[in-house]
């Protein structure tokens, strides 16, 4: 077979700062795909584009080149809207798991593609592997049947849906080009935009434990992958959360699912909660729906009722317990004051070390590792008081998981008190289609 372009060629148009044109964007992602185009040459590309840039056109036809490599999903005689919602990940980012049942609870059909947690972020998937029986692994033709009866799936994303991105991801992570805004919306969005929803909502977390730290590099992204949405006929918009703080108090993976559990029972912590609701807002209006207010699903039972459908939908158990660690440590307060600062990334990270996450994709979890929050941002304390426990399931750990909380922000450590009042936003901006 000849090929119609050159990957040369191709990655000096990038390098020079040229425009891509539709047709090598089309030809390079494919013949990648199928193996035409080296590895060295793709990372080659990537570094081009991570330093050049490209334009909306450039994207949007990128995205578009990814998607093409596989299948795309159809939901449109399910009689319903469809809704979903993509985070770009966090500490203690459980939202998903209470947010799909109450939005399905309201007549709108949530296809919730999800994915492991690699170093210090948490997977949707690896923390509902908590509940006995649950799986991931579903067939289109299953999740079809599923959201046709329960409204709601949280599964892992099948291999047909862009394949190209599954390839140039791994390619990325190792070459020094994860942080490139076109190359991570055009990741994010080619999945999303295959899976077929006809309404998505981002929520681009900022700060240290997310993956932008930066709020105006957090807009560009949210920006960016709007864009990409609305160019592809998909409903979008986004939310910019605060990722500072962990949200709510538990972050490792049993852990996670009992507060949520907690949430969809009427209680929970309060920033879990306001950002759960404020999501199932913008999902339910981008699907049509505008005359419910979402919150009084969780008062109600109704979000609850879904949660326990669609878990035994997927073979879970939704009244097991999440066991115990063997192993716990408390952090205690060293002084009196006031909580101004508890770093995301500190203890994303001692949750990490801890078992909760992985550094490998095939590396197991720990159900029942992680860290619980005891005293939150603003509160005060008084000496001797426990600020957190930390929890695993190897004893050998622990050190490892309170070096990381002594460790964060340059040895400052990752609990900070002082005499000053702190309060926290948790929803920073919102980036809409008029933005």
């Amino acid at each position: 077979m000849t090929e119609r372009h050159d990957a040369v060629d191709v990655i000096r148009t990038k390098r020079d700062g040229k425009t891509l044109s539709d047709d090598q964007i089309d030809w390079v992602v494919d013949a990648y795909t199928r193996g035409v185009v080296a590895d060295e040459q793709m990372s080659s590309l990537a570094m081009a584009i991570l330093q050049r840039g490209m334009g909306r056109e450039e994207i949007a036809r990128w995205t578009a080149a990814m998607i093409a490599t596989g299948e795309r999903l159809d939901f449109s005689d399910l009689g319903r809207p469809t809704a979903d919602k993509h985070s770009t990940g966090g500490v203690g980012d459980k939202i998903t798991l209470p947010l799909a049942p109450l939005v399905a609870a309201h007549g709108v059909a949530v296809p919730q593609l999800s994915g492991r947690g690699l170093g210090h972020t948490g997977g949707t998937l690896d923390k509902l592997e908590s509940i006995p029986g649950w799986r991931a692994s579903m067939s289109n033709e299953e999740m079809h049947a599923q959201l046709k009866d329960v409204g709601a799936v949280i599964c892992a994303a099948g291999s047909g849906l862009a394949p190209a991105d599954k390839k140039l991801y791994a390619l990325r992570d190792v070459t020094g080009t994860v942080e490139s805004i076109p190359l991570i919306a055009s990741s994010i969005m080619s999945k999303k935009i295959a899976e077929g929803t006809g309404c998505l909502v981002l929520d681009v977390k900022v700060g240290s434990g997310a993956f932008m730290k930066d709020l105006d590099q957090a807009l560009e992204l949210a920006r960016t992958m709007v864009a990409l949405g609305t160019d592809a006929g998909v409903t979008t918009s986004a939310l910019l959360t605060d990722m500072s703080t962990p949200l709510g108090l538990a972050i490792g993976n049993g852990l996670e699912v009992t507060e949520s559990i907690e949430v969809l029972a009427g209680g929970g912590p309060a920033d879990v909660v306001e950002l759960t609701v404020a999501l199932a807002r913008e999902m339910l209006a981008g699907a049509g729906v505008t005359d419910v207010d979402p919150a009084d699903a969780l008062a109600d039972g109704r979000a609850m009722d879904a949660w326990r459908r669609m878990i035994s939908a997927q073979g879970g158990d939704p009244d097991a317990s999440m066991p115990d660690a063997p192993h716990v440590e408390e952090v205690r307060a060293q002084s009196d004051g006031i909580i101004t600062r508890i770093d995301a990334l500190g203890v994303g990270v001692a949750a990490w070390r801890l078992g909760a996450g992985r550094a490998r994709k095939e590396d197991p979890v720990q159900v029942s590792a992680g860290v619980t929050l005891h005293r939150t941002l603003g509160e005060k304390v008084s000496k001797g008081d426990v600020i957190m426990t930390l929890h695993t399931e190897t004893e050998g750990r622990m050190p490892r998981g309170l070096a990381a909380l002594a460790e964060a922000c340059d040895g400052a450590g990752a609990v900070e008190i002082g005499d000053a009042a702190v309060e926290r936003e948790i929803i920073l901006d919102r980036v809409g289609t008029s933005t």
